[in-house]
């Protein structure tokens, strides 16, 4: 299993990387762990999008899925497409054919009437799936809108991405024996002036991945989803402080063996 990173800035592209987005090649299935702001344009340095076999939406912020609306045009007005097309599976929240339908429209009175079923198929993120060998299995995490980590297997090989959240047994069971967590870092663990400890269901310090992963009994850890005003170095040392595996900081277009 190979994890390409289209995009990792936490809450939106910064200066050198677009925001999230993860390819992931697991024998000869092709997913995407989301498409946030920028990430459908690194997709195609990477793989033609035809070759996509589903994606699966942590949840509907837009830093994690505002590209789709790019994807679609892309298969409604490419002029040469595969000789034969099927909608594209898309798992995600409950809401996210009517999310992601106001997203591409255009006006208010063509949100009334947007249907992407021609292009996308909609499926709960909640009921897994199963893609040729590979094993999609998702959980409800802490975050203040319906959104969910996902564990990716394929050939005795697993992924764990956090998606985004605040601190939670759900992450640590989801990830339980993973051989790698890509796991959201947002924010320092103390902010002077402003908390001790991080806010509840939102995000996670680089502290908190760390103690998330070493509960879990991950193989290694890959830090991402850090925003622009962030410094990554600190959050890594933090991260380092909790867990004694392997840890990297992602970097756009990174690739790593899973």
């Amino acid at each position: 299993m190979r994890l390409t990173v289209l995009g990792c800035s936490g809450s939106g592209p910064g200066p050198l990387s677009p925001a999230s987005g993860y390819l992931v090649t697991a024998g000869d299935t092709r997913l995407l762990l989301d498409l946030g702001n920028g990430s459908f344009g690194a997709l195609q340095r990477h793989l033609d999008p035809w070759l996509l076999d589903a994606v699966v939406l942590s949840h509907l912020h837009a830093d994690h899925c505002a590209d789709m609306a790019n994807l679609v045009v892309h298969r409604r007005y490419h002029p040469g497409p595969p000789a034969t097309i099927t909608p594209l599976p898309v798992f995600g929240p409950a809401d996210t054919a009517t999310r992601l339908a106001m997203a591409y429209a255009a006006s208010p009175e063509e949100r009334e009437s947007t249907d992407l079923s021609d292009v996308l198929a909609f499926r709960k993120a909640a009921d897994g799936a199963s893609l040729g060998d590979v094993a999609v299995r998702a959980t409800p995490v802490a975050h203040p809108v319906e959104a969910y980590a996902v564990r990716v297997e394929q050939g005795g090989a697993s992924l764990v991405y956090s998606g985004d959240t605040g601190p939670c047994a759900e992450l640590v069971e989801l990830a339980g024996g993973a051989d790698v967590l890509l796991c959201e870092a947002s924010w320092p663990h103390i902010v002077p002036g402003r908390w001790t400890e991080p806010p509840g269901e939102l995000h996670m310090s680089g502290r908190q991945a760390g103690e998330h992963a070493a509960a879990a009994g991950v193989g290694r850890l890959l830090l991402t989803h850090i925003p622009a005003w962030c410094d990554p170095a600190a959050l890594l040392a933090e991260a380092q402080e909790a867990f004694d595996g392997p840890i990297e900081v992602v970097a756009p277009d990174a690739t790593y063996d899973v």
